[in-house]
């Protein structure tokens, strides 16, 4: 959720999988990246920034526009990686902040399973694990679909938030 201090936004991007809408709050270092909104329907995403985030006009800058070229060149299959400065990750909970460095970690084209919970000191916590990915709010940036349960199978991945 928004920190008080600062302005808000919202940018809405058309990419290869539809829109992707990225809400940002400016900060004394910039702007940071709240929450990544999964394509859908270009009017479900503007609804739902009217819905969900009312407050949030459609604005730019100039770090979050370089944020959306990366995702674009990243759903293009381009290689490269994100500068997760920009995220504001200092609003996640501690071990869901670790669990989502980890999972940043990951090669591109690679998997993990929820044992990463060793990699953050928590080696019984791959249930939690798979709920601080289930709430990631910075889905294809930090790449959350990369983790899998140990047998394999997909578990009860959902897209972020």
């Amino acid at each position: 959720m928004a920190r008080s201090g600062g302005s808000q936004g919202a940018f809405l991007t058309e990419t290869p999988l539809g829109t992707v809408g990225l809400l940002w709050r400016e900060t004394g270092g910039g702007p940071k990246v709240e929450r990544v909104l999964l394509p859908a329907e270009p009017r479900a995403v503007a609804e739902r920034l009217k819905r969900d985030f009312p407050d949030r006009k459609l604005r730019d800058s100039p770090e979050v526009a370089e944020l959306d070229r990366r995702i674009d060149r990243f759903l293009h299959g381009e290689p490269g990686a994100f500068d997760l400065g920009i995220l504001a990750l200092v609003d996640c909970p501690g071990f869901q902040r670790e669990v989502l460095l980890a999972e940043s970690r990951i090669p591109r084209g690679w998997v993990s399973t929820y044992g990463i919970a060793q990699s953050v000191g928590a080696p019984r916590a791959a249930r939690a694990v798979g709920t601080a990915l289930a709430q990631n709010p910075f889905p294809l940036v930090v790449p959350c679909h990369r983790a899998i349960r140990a047998d394999g199978d997909l578990g009860g991945f959902q897209g972020g938030r």
